[in-house]
């Protein structure tokens, strides 16, 4: 136990407590990006696995710089063996990458005797990674419904529709509009982020009233995971 309170006395020795600082520096800036990125992001390609990546990583490569400590050859060790299991494994989710890395770094921290640094590293990014499963972390959930409808009257009296949405939603975005030629009607596609999800057939009921709207149907938005 002593061994363990102290640090690590191989080579190069680890301060316990330093240890502790630096993995949940790590972890605190790791949530900065994180959510930064979560709520920047603009793409079509929004993967929840990448936004737990980014956590996990700044973790993982703090514990991988504590038990290299300025060794070359514990450096080099480590680069081969990440080198030898990601040309035999195609990993195409960055989050499978971070569970061979962080596997990866404590076997190193165990073959180098930095056993503090292991059963302390162990522990944390297990837990990290439970925890970010189990708070379902980097979901992002923008949208209560999707509404199509077909829409007879002309596009300059679309307004009726904007105003109807606008006083039911916090947020309203036009995923597709199609017109036709002439006379044909109109499909027009929305997300909207709904003031009071409870009253969503109250909007539908207004909306099927509406003169001009011709069909209207709801599909629920679920939470945005992999897109």
């Amino acid at each position: 136990m002593n061994v363990l309170l102290q640090g690590d006395h191989a080579s190069a020795p680890t301060s316990f407590q330093a240890l502790i600082l630096a993995l949940t520096l790590a972890y605190i800036f790791g949530q900065m990006i994180a959510w930064v990125y979560v709520y920047t992001h603009a793409g079509v390609s929004y993967s929840r696995s990448f936004v737990v990546s980014l956590i996990v990583l700044p973790v993982l490569v703090a514990l991988v710089l504590i038990v290299m400590a300025n060794n070359v050859i514990t450096a080099f060790g480590l680069i081969a063996v990440f080198a030898v299991v990601r040309f035999r494994n195609a990993l195409r989710d960055t989050l499978d990458t971070c569970f061979v890395l962080a596997v990866i770094i404590l076997g190193t921290a165990c073959g180098t005797q930095k056993f503090s640094s292991a059963i302390v590293g162990g522990v944390a990014v297990s837990g990290l990674f439970v925890f970010l499963w189990m708070t379902a972390s980097g979901t992002r959930h923008r949208f209560d419904l999707i509404l199509n409808l077909r829409w007879t009257r002309s596009a300059a009296e679309l307004t009726a529709v904007s105003h109807l949405l606008t006083r039911h939603s916090l947020r309203v975005h036009v995923a597709n509009q199609h017109f036709g030629k002439g006379t044909e009607a109109a499909n027009l596609s929305y997300r909207v982020l709904l003031r009071d999800p409870s009253r969503a057939a109250e909007l539908l009921s207004e909306l099927a009233e509406l003169p001009g709207v011709d069909r209207v149907a709801s599909v629920q938005a679920a939470d945005e995971s992999e897109i």
